[in-house]
């Protein structure tokens, strides 16, 4: 069995004291609620008996048995078994609400609703709870009761069609990052809250978070020209058109090299460090506009200098003369990085049933309270059910079994 003390070092994390009830499965409703965790907040992660969290067999890996995502996505939680379509497992749910600040919940829009917890059953139970509602098209709107996943979401949100090479099919990134995006303002969206709560009189409120505006908000400056000028971006393969140089070049043992160059002032350092001063006097190349226009034949060039050199050999000149440059990185390359160890990126966290799971570090760093990985994800669904349920003053129902 898993400790779920504290760390020695006493390393709680900024959100000591906030309690969060996490609700729904797999990856956007999780994932806010590790990140919460992670820097401190008391995460109860409510399953269903019968129907407990498919993340706990996802994943590629597994160690003594369990999988090693769940380690990770579950990590610092606690795990509470409760029926919510049954009058005992609800009325307990709603006296954990009653001492909790935060609610997770990543449902299907009107799920909540149809067991009886809608926000405003529990803003009356709880008038200061904060609850952040992660859906994939949002709760109101013409599409807002489909079912919404990660890449569904990147489709509808314009990233998919920028991803990819012109006139190709727009593949996928080989992970779920509408998901993630959605996870990410969706702790943005309940750190907000949080801090509104102290100057509006203790108010709690709903934090409605859509995979697909998560996605479409990071278009950057596709809307606006469209608006003015019609112009529809697409995608552009390797690199941005009009910036250059910047993109990825084969070296001599077949590995990528980002080179990113296209500021003037590193322009004139790439230059110095493929010892060819004359492409500063080039009409071609003069200045970021010119670069733009004939990106192509600049690319040529800068990838017949590179493709002639080892990627260690590219990458320690491009260092010596300042350039911004990247092996494109597979995770054994970032696992082979010193840099990653020294941000301390890669915790190694231990306990009886997982024996030893390397995690990704916490993000971002804080200087004064750092967040900390305490435990890995509760391996037994429920194991903190009866603990959970004595401290919100349920002994009698957890004595009698109610709940089983």
């Amino acid at each position: 069995m898993q400790s779920v003390e504290e760390p020695a070092t006493g390393r709680i994390g900024p959100l000591a004291g906030i309690r969060v009830i996490e609700l729904g499965s797999l990856i956007a409703g999780p994932f806010a609620g590790r990140m919460l965790a992670d820097f401190g907040a008391e995460v109860i992660k409510i399953e269903s008996p019968g129907r407990t969290d498919p993340f706990r067999d996802w994943g590629r890996a597994e160690q003594n048995g369990h999988a090693l995502w769940w380690a990770v996505q579950s990590r610092n939680k606690k795990s509470v078994l409760l029926d919510l379509k049954s009058d005992v497992g609800r009325e307990a749910f709603e006296s954990i609400l009653g001492t909790a600040d935060v609610v997770i919940e990543n449902f299907r829009p009107g799920t909540l609703e149809r067991l009886g917890l809608a926000p405003e059953r529990m803003l009356e139970l709880n008038p200061g709870v904060v609850i952040a509602r992660v859906s994939g098209y949002g709760q109101t709107g013409s599409k807002a009761s489909r079912p919404g996943y990660a890449s569904i979401a990147e489709a509808i949100g314009g990233l998919r069609h920028l991803n990819g090479f012109p006139d190709g099919p727009p593949p996928r990134t080989g992970i779920s990052l509408g998901d993630s995006l959605g996870a990410m303002f969706a702790v943005q969206g309940v750190l907000i809250a949080l801090l509104a709560r102290q100057t509006n009189g203790g108010r709690g409120q709903v934090v409605d978070v859509s995979l697909v505006e998560s996605c479409f908000s990071l278009l950057e400056s596709a809307l606006p020209d469209y608006m003015a000028s019609g112009h529809i971006p697409g995608p552009s393969g390797t690199s941005l058109a009009g910036i250059a140089p910047s993109n990825i070049y084969h070296s001599r043992d077949g590995k990528w090299v980002v080179i990113a160059a296209n500021q003037d002032s590193v322009f004139t350092r790439l230059a110095a460090a493929m010892a060819m001063p004359d492409l500063l006097t080039d009409d071609r190349f003069t200045d970021h506009t010119a670069r733009g226009r004939h990106q192509a034949e600049l690319d040529e060039i800068i990838a017949d200098w590179s493709v002639s050199r080892s990627s260690a050999d590219l990458l320690e000149v491009l260092d010596a003369h300042d350039v911004p440059a990247s092996l494109v990185n597979t995770i054994a390359d970032i696992v082979a990085d010193p840099h990653f160890r020294e941000r301390e990126m890669f915790l190694e966290v231990t306990d009886d049933d997982w024996g030893t799971v390397t995690h990704p570090g916490i993000v971002p760093k804080l200087s004064l309270e750092p967040g900390a990985v305490r435990w890995n994800g509760p391996v037994t669904p429920g194991e903190h059910t009866e603990a959970v349920l004595r401290e919100v003053g349920l002994e009698s129902v957890v004595d009698a079994g109610e709940l089983a």
